[in-house]
């Protein structure tokens, strides 16, 4: 059955080149790498980054984690960085969920303790915005637990609107979360 659209972003545009670096201000945005490793293990040690991601990773899981989002890239599913100052690694921001045929996206983000209150997640995700924007993505959104109020101070300061709240729509270590709901928008919407 043939498609009545276009694809927003046509196949190929994306995973048919190397995954880009982007910097902003003092960080650079980049791949992650096998080097990476440790800091992704020790990331999901840390107390809050668990709490709000309900996970952690062993250090075969985050080689797998790091060679899986190499894989993404080039099936074009998914995009994700490392947030770096020089070599010290930050934080991540990526898309986790991507379909480009849509222009859609789902970002995700987290920032080391030692990184919060500078302001780098809000500008990683800007930058990161920006880029898919120029892809040629029409909407990202992301969700967090109305509970996680930086999380949701990033998404405003990135200019992802709050849309609403999604009653008990993900579990977390402690029970089912409200989650709210923020997007952005490429270009103001068409339809009334």
């Amino acid at each position: 059955m043939p498609d009545l659209v276009e694809p927003a972003v046509p196949a190929g545009r994306m995973g048919g080149r190397s995954q880009p670096s982007l910097s902003v201000d003092e960080l650079t945005i980049r791949p992650w790498t096998a080097a990476d490793v440790p800091v992704l293990v020790a990331a999901y040690a840390e107390e809050d980054i668990q709490r709000w991601h309900a996970r952690s990773l062993t250090e075969d899981e985050a080689r797998e984690w790091v060679a899986h989002w190499a894989d993404r890239w080039a099936r074009e599913t998914g995009a994700d960085w490392a947030v770096a100052d020089g070599d010290t690694v930050l934080g991540r921001v990526g898309v986790r969920r991507l379909y480009l045929s849509d222009g859609f996206g789902e970002a995700a983000y987290w920032v080391l303790p030692a990184a919060r209150g500078r302001g780098v997640a809000g500008r990683a995700l800007t930058a990161v915005t920006d880029w898919m924007f120029a892809l040629g993505l029409n909407r990202l959104e992301l969700a967090h637990s109305t509970l996680n109020r930086a999380s949701c101070r990033v998404a405003e300061k990135a200019g992802y609107a709050y849309e609403g709240t999604m009653r008990g729509r993900t579990r977390h270590a402690d029970g089912y979360h409200d989650m709210h709901l923020h997007a952005r928008l490429r270009a103001p919407s068409t339809t009334a």
